[in-house]
């Protein structure tokens, strides 16, 4: 099968859930021996492989940055991609079968669509997120907000297969008017499915992302604080790096937390996991999250998460109360800390559910079990085609 991949971005150069689940279907493919392309964005020096074994790797857009300096994409990048998505698909499209985009940043998605008109592939798309309107004003203001809804209700409108992560999104999109078929994809976990070794803790919460607004990192220390003066000997790591990383480092000085607060920025991916494997538990005060896979890797190491209640955050549905978590009802100082203490109280059978937890469910969760549905999706649309 002739398979196109679209996406902006490409792990490891740019680093989250989506570039990862791009990669490793992108890799999963062309050693089944499926013919795959993956348009991107350059983002490594001219020469240089970017390093997907067995992938047709085309670049049809320069390097370019993503974000401005508070955190927000740009548009420029988005609108660049598209056209050279667009431009990519009207050459070649006929060669494809199926084209598999994400939703986001919707240009690229609006291209593939377009080209579609003269070149008959079956549109695959994957929804890791749908923005209420309210969320598009304060994301880019009231004109610029209304402006980039119209357009993901645009882009859920067009005839499409869709792939949503979670239930909350797959819910929002059936309601902005996708009228086609949804398939759910419950996982994007690549890990090993058997539970590593369960570990005694050490008295540290982590955090492990990057540090924008819609993570609300600097949020961890005051309820560090709050919850350090029942548990004395605590202590927080808060890896990744982004535009609130100085923020953090300000209150942690500010508070007098030297020695008690780590913020070493990004670090490889090894000391991440020997982080969360030692904590006490796994901090995500994230008011949006189109999954939350890192819920995920913290259980396989019975490592139990604390994450918090929003409209927008779809990383809920990864907790189940008491048994592999908590869910703080805000990111207010005293209920993020109230989390953590239960975490605490909770002691060893926290940790003991949290690896039954994930022993129950690392199968359904997996990239693997997600891989196979959507090979089905790409033969099913193939058999539709023909």
């Amino acid at each position: 099968m002739r398979i196109c991949l679209v996406y902006d971005c490409l792990f490891p150069h740019t680093v989250g859930g989506a570039e990862r689940w791009y990669r490793s279907l992108a890799e999963r493919l062309a050693a089944d021996g499926h013919e795959v392309t993956y348009l991107t964005l350059r983002q490594w020096d001219r020469g240089e492989d970017p390093g997907v074994e067995g992938v047709d790797v085309r670049v049809v857009g320069p390097r370019m940055h993503l974000y401005s300096s508070p955190g927000r994409r740009r548009i420029l990048p988005p609108v660049v991609f598209g056209a050279g998505v667009l431009c990519h698909l009207i050459r070649h499209g006929a060669r494809y079968e199926v084209v598999h985009t994400c939703s986001f940043p919707y240009f690229s998605l609006l291209a593939a669509a377009l080209a579609r008109r003269r070149r008959r592939y079956r549109l695959v798309v994957d929804w890791f997120e749908v923005w209420s309107r309210q969320y598009w004003r304060e994301y880019l203001g009231t004109l610029g907000g209304d402006a980039g809804w119209l357009v993901q209700r645009l882009c859920a409108r067009l005839p499409q297969r869709a792939f949503c992560f979670s239930r909350l999104y797959a819910a929002r999109l059936r309601e902005e008017g996708l009228r086609g078929e949804l398939t759910m994809l419950a996982g994007v976990y690549d890990g090993p499915l058997e539970a590593h070794e369960v570990r005694e803790p050490d008295p540290v919460i982590v955090f492990a992302g990057r540090h924008i607004p819609e993570k609300q990192v600097p949020a961890i220390v005051p309820a560090f604080v709050r919850a350090r003066e029942r548990i004395p000997q605590l202590r927080a790591t808060i890896l990744g790096d982004g535009p609130e990383r100085a923020e953090v480092i300000r209150l942690v000085g500010e508070l007098d937390l030297d020695g008690a607060v780590e913020v070493p920025g990004f670090v490889p991916s090894e000391r991440v996991d020997e982080d969360i494997a030692r904590a006490l538990c796994m901090l995500l005060p994230s008011r949006r999250e189109g999954y939350g896979l890192v819920v995920i890797e913290a259980a396989a190491s019975g490592t139990p998460s604390v994450v918090v209640a929003g409209p927008d955050n779809a990383a809920v549905e990864l907790v189940s109360e008491g048994e592999n978590g908590f869910i703080a009802e805000s990111a207010a100082p005293e209920d993020l800390a109230a989390a953590i203490l239960r975490v605490h109280d909770a002691g060893p059978a926290l940790r003991d559910s949290t690896t039954a937890w994930f022993a129950r469910n690392a199968q359904r969760l997996s990239l693997a079990a997600s891989l196979e549905i959507a090979l089905a999706v790409y033969g099913h649309a193939l058999s539709a085609r023909s």
